[in-house]
């Protein structure tokens, strides 16, 4: 029976936690891989109550950790949370937010074929996220396309399925500090020609507290990837 580890990063979800732990535990004990399945939230430094409302669902949720961390944005509470998900050797990573904007429901699709892939990469349809971070991620697309001449359809989607030794492969190439980890291995992946699904998936708004990443940090994020982005291309091309 395969395992999986689902990785779910947070900061300050006082108010999504417990019904994030709620809607997503079911889909661990389902898929418990003889009891080496785990789902994972990384506290990011949280200064509220989000530890605690952690920590009161152990007694009666065995399969669920917490992994805490100092506060360094999401992109480092990603990395960290890939690294101890590797670590514990599950045959797959499944990754989402801490927003509560994806849907459990829609992963046993993901599941399903999850042998025949390397990745399996939500395509965010419909999104009712802000035209704003719509921009951002078709200047995204845009700019991955003219550097590394590929198409990617969604690089920075929060539902994601990989085999853990094409995590591990992808995370080789990333620098600890990168601060859209997401991307990269969405790059990666692309090419080094691995066998990578898009689905498309549904993407509602936030569904309670509040984004700790604003628009003006999503755009620095856009306009700093240039530089990110050749840097990884020289290590594409060196190895």
């Amino acid at each position: 029976m395969d395992s999986l580890y689902i990785v779910i990063p947070a900061y300050n979800e006082e108010e999504n936690i417990s019904e994030l732990i709620e809607e997503w535990y079911p889909v661990i004990e389902k898929h418990n891989g003889n009891g080496r399945s785990r789902l994972l939230i990384v506290d990011d430094g949280s200064r509220d109550k989000t530890a605690k409302i952690i920590e009161s669902k152990f007694e009666d949720k065995p399969l669920l950790e917490m992994l805490q961390k100092k506060n360094g944005g999401h992109g480092s509470a990603v990395i960290e949370g890939y690294k101890y998900a590797i670590s514990r050797k599950p045959d797959f990573i499944f990754q989402t937010d801490s927003d509560r904007q994806t849907l459990p429901s829609e992963f046993e699709y993901f599941w399903k074929l999850r042998r025949k892939y390397d990745a399996i990469i939500g395509k965010r349809s419909g999104r009712q996220d802000g035209s704003s971070r719509v921009l951002i991620s078709n200047i995204l697309r845009f700019l991955i396309l003219m550097i590394f001449r590929r198409n990617v359809l969604d690089a920075n989607t929060p539902y994601r399925l990989m085999r853990r030794s094409a995590l591990r492969e992808a995370l080789s190439y990333i620098d600890k500090n990168e601060k859209i980890p997401n991307v990269m291995i969405s790059i990666v992946f692309a090419k080094e020609r691995r066998r990578v699904l898009y689905k498309k998936i549904t993407f509602r708004p936030r569904q309670g507290g509040k984004n700790s990443i604003d628009i003006r940090k999503i755009t620095e994020l856009g306009i700093g990837s240039v530089k990110r982005f050749l840097k990884l291309k020289r290590k594409l091309s060196y190895r």
